[in-house]
Protein backbone atom coordinates (compact mmCIF):
# COMPACT_ATOMS: atom_id res chain seq x y z
CA UNK A 1 0.00 0.00 0.00
CA UNK A 2 1.17 3.53 -1.11
CA UNK A 3 1.17 5.41 2.49
CA UNK A 4 1.12 8.61 1.04
CA UNK A 5 0.28 11.43 3.39
CA UNK A 6 -2.97 13.48 3.39
CA UNK A 7 -2.74 17.22 4.13
CA UNK A 8 -6.08 19.05 5.83
CA UNK A 9 -5.95 21.99 4.09
CA UNK A 10 -8.80 23.32 5.90
CA UNK A 11 -11.40 22.05 8.50
CA UNK A 12 -14.09 23.74 10.33
CA UNK A 13 -17.53 22.87 12.32
CA UNK A 14 -19.48 21.10 8.96
CA UNK A 15 -16.28 19.51 7.39
CA UNK A 16 -12.91 19.47 6.16
CA UNK A 17 -11.09 19.40 3.06
CA UNK A 18 -8.12 16.94 2.50
CA UNK A 19 -5.46 16.99 -0.32
CA UNK A 20 -4.33 13.67 -1.37
CA UNK A 21 -1.78 15.20 -3.59
CA UNK A 22 0.69 11.57 -4.80
CA UNK A 23 -3.13 9.85 -5.42
CA UNK A 24 -4.30 12.91 -7.44
CA UNK A 25 -7.08 13.86 -5.93
CA UNK A 26 -8.71 16.80 -3.06
CA UNK A 27 -11.46 15.68 -0.25
CA UNK A 28 -14.20 16.91 1.29
CA UNK A 29 -15.48 15.05 4.04
CA UNK A 30 -18.54 16.71 5.56
CA UNK A 31 -19.76 16.18 9.21
CA UNK A 32 -23.13 15.86 10.54
CA UNK A 33 -22.95 19.56 11.86
CA UNK A 34 -24.33 20.55 8.36
CA UNK A 35 -27.37 20.04 9.86
CA UNK A 36 -27.18 23.44 11.46
CA UNK A 37 -25.69 24.67 8.27
CA UNK A 38 -27.19 27.63 6.43
CA UNK A 39 -28.08 28.20 2.84
CA UNK A 40 -25.23 31.20 2.49
CA UNK A 41 -22.82 29.10 5.03
CA UNK A 42 -23.10 26.34 2.43
CA UNK A 43 -22.69 28.58 -0.72
CA UNK A 44 -19.56 30.14 1.00
CA UNK A 45 -18.33 26.68 1.88
CA UNK A 46 -18.70 25.26 -1.52
CA UNK A 47 -16.63 28.47 -2.96
CA UNK A 48 -13.61 28.13 -0.45
CA UNK A 49 -13.38 24.49 -1.89
CA UNK A 50 -13.73 25.69 -5.39
CA UNK A 51 -10.58 28.12 -4.68
CA UNK A 52 -8.68 24.95 -3.39
CA UNK A 53 -9.84 22.85 -6.72
CA UNK A 54 -8.73 25.85 -8.76
CA UNK A 55 -4.97 26.57 -6.17
CA UNK A 56 -4.13 22.35 -6.29
CA UNK A 57 -5.45 21.47 -9.81
CA UNK A 58 -6.03 17.78 -8.76
CA UNK A 59 -7.33 15.79 -11.42
CA UNK A 60 -9.95 13.85 -8.97
CA UNK A 61 -12.83 14.85 -6.31
CA UNK A 62 -13.98 13.31 -3.29
CA UNK A 63 -16.78 14.66 -1.84
CA UNK A 64 -17.59 12.31 1.19
CA UNK A 65 -21.22 13.18 1.87
CA UNK A 66 -21.97 10.27 4.13
CA UNK A 67 -22.62 12.42 6.98
CA UNK A 68 -24.03 15.58 5.01
CA UNK A 69 -27.50 16.46 6.75
CA UNK A 70 -27.98 19.97 4.69
CA UNK A 71 -31.52 20.46 4.32
CA UNK A 72 -32.08 19.82 0.50
CA UNK A 73 -33.90 22.95 0.14
CA UNK A 74 -30.53 24.66 0.52
CA UNK A 75 -29.21 23.35 -2.37
CA UNK A 76 -29.34 25.58 -5.41
CA UNK A 77 -27.93 24.18 -8.72
CA UNK A 78 -28.26 27.18 -10.62
CA UNK A 79 -25.94 28.74 -8.80
CA UNK A 80 -23.74 25.94 -8.57
CA UNK A 81 -23.51 25.46 -12.14
CA UNK A 82 -23.25 28.99 -12.70
CA UNK A 83 -20.49 30.10 -10.08
CA UNK A 84 -18.92 26.57 -8.91
CA UNK A 85 -18.98 24.23 -11.86
CA UNK A 86 -17.15 26.72 -13.92
CA UNK A 87 -14.13 26.57 -11.54
CA UNK A 88 -14.15 23.07 -11.22
CA UNK A 89 -13.51 23.09 -14.85
CA UNK A 90 -10.57 25.39 -14.40
CA UNK A 91 -8.92 23.75 -12.28
CA UNK A 92 -8.70 20.72 -14.11
CA UNK A 93 -11.24 18.35 -12.85
CA UNK A 94 -11.35 15.47 -14.81
CA UNK A 95 -13.52 12.75 -12.29
CA UNK A 96 -15.89 14.02 -9.49
CA UNK A 97 -17.16 10.89 -7.45
CA UNK A 98 -19.37 11.35 -4.26
CA UNK A 99 -19.54 8.80 -1.45
CA UNK A 100 -23.22 8.55 -0.32
CA UNK A 101 -25.27 6.68 2.11
CA UNK A 102 -26.21 3.75 1.09
CA UNK A 103 -30.18 4.22 -0.50
CA UNK A 104 -29.32 7.31 -2.41
CA UNK A 105 -31.00 7.44 -5.64
CA UNK A 106 -28.13 8.40 -8.00
CA UNK A 107 -25.61 5.82 -6.11
CA UNK A 108 -24.63 3.38 -8.97
CA UNK A 109 -25.75 5.51 -12.24
CA UNK A 110 -23.55 5.85 -15.30
CA UNK A 111 -21.37 8.83 -14.51
CA UNK A 112 -22.24 11.78 -16.72
CA UNK A 113 -21.26 15.36 -16.72
CA UNK A 114 -23.84 17.22 -14.52
CA UNK A 115 -24.31 20.84 -15.51
CA UNK A 116 -22.00 22.79 -17.39
CA UNK A 117 -19.06 20.28 -16.65
CA UNK A 118 -16.63 18.99 -18.23
CA UNK A 119 -16.14 15.82 -16.34
CA UNK A 120 -18.12 13.13 -15.13
CA UNK A 121 -19.71 13.07 -12.10
CA UNK A 122 -20.75 9.87 -10.07
CA UNK A 123 -22.00 8.49 -7.05
CA UNK A 124 -20.89 5.48 -4.80
CA UNK A 125 -21.93 3.91 -1.62
CA UNK A 126 -18.25 2.41 -0.89
CA UNK A 127 -15.73 4.63 -0.64
CA UNK A 128 -13.24 2.08 -1.89
CA UNK A 129 -15.38 2.25 -5.30
CA UNK A 130 -15.46 5.61 -5.67
CA UNK A 131 -11.48 5.46 -5.01
CA UNK A 132 -11.04 2.95 -7.80
CA UNK A 133 -13.10 4.78 -10.07
CA UNK A 134 -11.11 8.04 -9.62
CA UNK A 135 -8.18 5.87 -10.64
CA UNK A 136 -6.41 6.10 -6.74
CA UNK A 137 -3.90 3.74 -6.00
CA UNK A 138 -3.80 5.57 -2.39
CA UNK A 139 -6.42 4.33 0.27
CA UNK A 140 -4.67 5.80 3.38
CA UNK A 141 -7.24 7.91 5.07
CA UNK A 142 -6.16 11.26 7.24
Amino acid sequence: MNDAIATQVYEDRFGAVIDHAAAGYLEIRWFDTTEDMSAAQFQDWLAGFAGEVERRRRPGVLVDATRFLLDRGYMNSEWRDEHIIPRYNAGGVQKFAFHMPDGMPAVGAAPAPEGPATFPTAYFARRQHALDWLGVTDTARS
